[in-house]
């Protein structure tokens, strides 16, 4: 099933009724496929750029304070702005959640990731060209670095798989389910980044986005154990998925106990 993208953020009634009539006139191509793709390109490129840059700015300052504020503040922007147009995921662990809860079109799943992925190197790309090259070597280009060995693995990977759930969660539910959708979901997504990366920075860097540790990887060139940032995150997502379908989403969401 499709949500309506203006279902998903009504601010005010006026707006709904703008939004109902727009819902009653046909979407063309562009609207339909086009648009959404380039507002995953862009919102992907921002948040990520906002991100890596606040990564490289904080070499050598105890805390993640900075990093938080940035990723979560940035990102409440970008799907308060896009999310009209595109859902505002700007992560590939999201949009799996979101098409799989019944939010989205399978024919965009493909291109929306591949958006994503596109906008973390262009914004890493940006990054690393307005930072000084000591300072971007220092920080490993934003990239995730908290893996030091194997024995790391399986405690990075189950901090971002909670993380993860608990992104996905305030998606499904604060955005998509019908019963729990509010107003405020662009702002409860960026807080929950904020308050994960607070909690996890340390312990995994709190990626939560494959998008976003896949583009500092490639501007940077650091790979090592760049999968965990894959796998931790979308076997969150596919928690987020179980927990909606069958227990905690509305009657049209969930197909247990109807």
């Amino acid at each position: 099933m499709t949500e309506s993208k203006c279902e998903l953020f009504t601010v005010a009634s006026a707006e709904t009724v703008q939004c109902q009539k727009e819902q009653a006139e046909p979407m063309g191509f562009f609207e339909r496929y086009v648009q959404p793709c380039l507002a995953e390109l862009i919102g992907s490129t921002v948040f990520i750029f906002v991100g890596c840059i606040s990564v490289i700015g904080n070499v050598g300052i105890t805390g993640s304070i900075q990093p938080a504020l940035a990723h979560g503040l940035a990102l409440a922007i970008v799907v308060a702005v896009f999310g009209e147009i595109s859902g505002g995921h700007f992560n590939p662990a999201v949009t799996v959640c979101v098409y799989l809860v019944g939010g989205m079109e399978l024919i965009l799943l493909v291109p929306y990731v591949l958006a994503q992925l596109f906008g973390g190197m262009i914004g890493a790309g940006l990054a690393k060209a307005i930072s000084p090259p000591i300072q971007f070597s220092n920080a490993s280009g934003a990239a995730f670095t908290a893996i030091s060995s194997s024995a790391d693995v399986g405690a990075v990977t189950v901090a971002e798989m909670v993380m993860t759930l608990f992104l996905t969660m305030v998606v499904s539910m604060g955005a998509v389910n019908g019963r729990t959708r509010c107003q405020f979901a662009p702002f409860l997504i960026g807080l929950t980044v904020t308050a994960n990366i607070l909690a996890g920075g340390m312990i995994s860097g709190a990626c939560m986005n494959p998008a976003r540790a896949f583009g500092p990887a490639v501007v940077a060139n650091h790979w090592a154990y760049h999968w965990v940032y894959w796998i931790g995150p979308m076997i969150g997502a596919l928690l987020t998925v179980s927990i909606v379908r069958l227990l905690m989403g509305d009657k049209k969401t969930r197909i247990l106990f109807k």
